[in-house]
């Protein structure tokens, strides 16, 4: 069964991730398309690096094909924001790109677009699902073009240069002569993701100095994690600390996460970057507004808009809806804990290349390294310790949790006052010090998420042992 959570569909490979499902999910968006009351227009359709990509993007661009659509082709690998950029340029009505985003090298997926180049949001993912199971009812098979033959028919169109409009607009909106002046040290590890050229030609065209690991094809990821979280770049961080580099960026498979290492090796969290660019953004470049952040991610967000006069709002885990409330509200920036952000103006949607273009402009522009900017926040803020960790259950144990934890709301013994509980995504508990605890399930794995944040560490990881001895309490008794 082809289900979809927060980053579309994923599954195992040979497992979930097969031809079969492959062309349902064709079929089913050749079907909404068949829906809609105007001509078609083409489908963008793109490729990361795993393993399968490029032969899943063949298979659903015969399904699509087949049923009389004309589908734009990548060339060669592409990051999703690509695909995403591409769509709301040329004003399409849907984008794929076949991504399992960070997930691990087992996995592969499939990532929506629509209108506007972005994250397609629920009442489509849910229409795709009926329609899927409407042509299983019916016994209605794909129907299929071979590829050959579609691109003999002219069904297959390989854009010229698609990169091209992706770069210039990313260099148009970046202060590269501020990045000339200082002349930068660069690592960069895109983790063998998809996301290494457009960035390098960025850097080298702002006369930056880029070395690089990683950067050839590994469909698993050189045995690691394509997330780049502070475990998984460890080599980046030793390197930079021991070889003079200015500055670590690292990318994960598809290249829509950041992540940032400072010149002494610290890890800079994905919640910093987002304090680190909301600050400069808002008070360096002048963009007022408020800011969007999802239901896992720091509370310094809340914090710093209160400092500006501005307004912090919070969001379900899933960067379509970080996308929609930037839309709303007309905010400076948007993102997530996990690694994604997007700012006003450019695609509604994660880019981890125009983030780290942001990024180095800033630490140009301030002429500190991030560690030293954000030592001012702190200090300004207070301290702010996130924790996090994911447990792995079987269906049943995660049906027995919902039951309690969603449905009948009981609460795990906490050390300190609770001021409120959101049941918005998961469960989100609010204390009265400021701080917050969330249990919710992943949207993209089959996990359980927990993650605090508190004035230390110490605080935050007790929030997650509260939560924790409920749950296997919880499991215990059945």
């Amino acid at each position: 069964m082809v289900r979809f959570g927060t980053g579309g569909w994923r599954g195992i490979i040979g497992q979930d991730f097969i031809d079969e499902n492959i062309r349902r999910v064709a079929q089913a968006l050749a079907d909404l398309v068949a829906e809609g009351s105007r001509p078609a227009l083409p489908v963008m359709l793109g490729f990361d690096r795993r393993f399968l990509s490029f032969d899943a993007a063949r298979w659903f661009a015969e399904v699509l094909c087949g049923n009389g659509l004309t589908v734009w082709f990548m060339k060669r690998t592409a990051p999703t924001p690509l695909v995403m950029h591409t769509v709301k340029a040329h004003g399409l009505d849907f984008g794929v790109q076949v991504t399992a985003s960070h997930n691990p090298a087992n996995y592969n997926g499939i990532k929506f677009i629509v209108q506007g180049g972005r994250d397609a949001p629920e009442e489509v993912t849910l229409r795709l699902e009926a329609l899927m199971e409407q042509a299983e009812k019916e016994g209605r098979a794909p129907r299929s073009l071979p590829f050959p033959q579609a691109e003999e028919q002219g069904q297959i169109v390989y854009l010229k240069n698609p990169f091209n409009g992706y770069i210039d607009d990313i260099a148009g909106k970046i202060r590269m002569d501020l990045i000339r002046e200082r002349g930068l040290r660069v690592l960069f590890d895109p983790m063998h993701g998809s996301g290494a050229y457009p960035l390098m030609v960025l850097l080298y065209t702002a006369r930056c100095t880029v070395d690089h690991i990683h950067f050839e094809r590994d469909a698993y990821f050189g045995g690691n994690m394509p997330a780049p979280g502070e475990m998984s770049l460890a080599e980046l961080r030793q390197k930079v600390a021991t070889r003079g580099y200015d500055l670590g960026i690292a990318f994960d498979g598809d290249g829509d996460r950041l992540g940032i290492i400072d010149r002494d090796g610290r890890y800079v969290t994905a919640n910093e970057i987002l304090v680190l660019l909301y600050y400069y953004l808002h008070e360096h470049k002048g963009w007022k507004g408020p800011v969007v952040r999802n239901m896992s991610t720091t509370h310094m967000l809340d914090r710093l808009a209160a400092s500006f006069g501005e307004e912090c709002h919070e969001v379900p885990v899933g960067f379509k809806h970080v996308s929609a409330k930037i839309e709303q509200t007309d905010a400076v920036l948007g993102g997530e804990s996990s690694g994604g952000l997007t700012v006003r103006g450019h695609i509604p949607g994660k880019d981890s290349i125009y983030a780290a273009a942001l990024f180095v402009e800033a630490v140009c522009a301030l002429n500190q390294s991030p560690s030293q900017i954000l030592s001012g926040l702190y200090q300004k803020l207070g301290a702010h310790a996130m924790v996090e960790e994911s447990l792995l259950l079987t269906e049943a144990q995660k049906e027995i949790i919902r039951r309690d934890l969603l449905e009948r709301r009981n609460l795990p013994a906490f050390s300190h006052a609770v001021d409120r509980v959101s049941y918005l995504d998961g469960s989100k508990v609010y204390f009265t010090d400021g701080s917050f605890a969330v249990c919710r399930f992943s949207g993209t794995e089959p996990l359980l998420r927990l993650c605090a944040e508190a004035p230390d560490e110490a605080q935050a990881a007790g929030y997650l042992q509260s939560y924790k001895n409920h749950i296997l309490a919880l499991i215990k008794q059945k």
